[in-house]
């Protein structure tokens, strides 16, 4: 038997009953037992009657706390603390996920013994969404390696071995709470101190995406922020002065090719996010 603690952060978003209804109905993997942490990030509580609503009906133990302040990482470092589980799964309070999505994190787990497994976050467009972002899918998010190797992770749908894990101290950077970038930085660090990770791609959640992120603009501002929490991954100032210029020399190319593409808005908005996170 092992046991998982599913943390949710929440800010503002009556969609939470959606996602925990979503993970009500999903397939516990056999020998596994669930229990949800649900953190309220808003400054009042304002999700509390929602989730405890949820909860009645759920066939696993919910635990709701209220930590103001919205700050992505205050809320999430909260319910690491009031984690107890072997294992701590992370969801975002604004996705549905599909019946064997846990099931398959567990068994690519199992399969590879890492120490943290991401799977994937497939974006749904409404009929409004333009062609190009639909074609480009820039929205679904998913881990790549890098030369066979995962260096960094998300947290929107993510296990990661906790008990007895010799980063159980460790936590999300505050001040990356509000831009953006926070998960990747701390996955980046627990590999630091030894953590191996591997990806399951048949773990798979969905996302309705808002009609305000439906902008070039808002695709290269995350792609930015992404690119500033790689740099986290360069801690010494050869590694920063090499990261620097590797970064300089691909951003110039992407550009190059961004403008080269200039008559096909898929392919250009492909090369100008390339060149934004470098």
């Amino acid at each position: 038997m092992i046991t998982i603690d599913l943390c949710i952060c929440t800010f503002r978003r009556s969609f939470i009953s959606e996602t925990l209804t979503s993970v009500a109905r999903a397939r516990v993997p056999a020998g596994t037992d669930l229990r949800l942490i649900v953190i309220d990030n808003d400054a009042t509580p304002s999700a509390r009657d929602r989730v405890l609503a949820a909860a009645a009906t759920m066939p696993h133990p919910l635990h709701y706390a209220h930590v103001g302040g919205a700050n992505i990482s205050l809320a999430r470092n909260a319910a690491l603390s009031l984690a107890k589980a072997d294992w701590v799964a992370f969801l975002d309070d604004d996705e549905i996920v599909d019946p064997d999505w846990l099931v398959a994190l567990v068994d690519r787990q199992r399969v590879t013994g890492a120490d943290a497994v991401f799977g994937q976050s497939r974006a749904n467009y409404d009929a409004d969404t333009p062609a190009w972002i639909v074609r480009g899918d820039f929205h679904s998010q998913g881990v790549t390696p890098r030369n066979g190797v995962v260096q960094t992770g998300h947290t929107c749908n993510a296990l990661l071995r906790w008990g007895h894990a010799p980063w159980r101290a460790e936590r999300f950077d505050p001040a990356r709470g509000r831009t953006g970038g926070e998960d990747t930085e701390f996955f980046f660090r627990l590999r630091r101190m030894g953590a191996r990770y591997a990806v399951a791609d048949t773990s798979i959640v969905r996302e309705d995406v808002p009609p305000d992120r439906l902008r070039l603009s808002w695709l290269l501002r995350r792609r930015y922020r992404i690119g500033q929490s790689y740099a986290a991954s360069a801690t010494t100032a050869s590694e920063r002065g090499m990261l620097f210029l590797q970064a300089a020399g691909k951003s110039a190319y992407c550009l190059v090719r961004a403008a080269a593409a200039a008559a096909n808005p898929e392919r250009r908005a492909f090369w100008a996010m390339r060149g934004a996170m470098h």
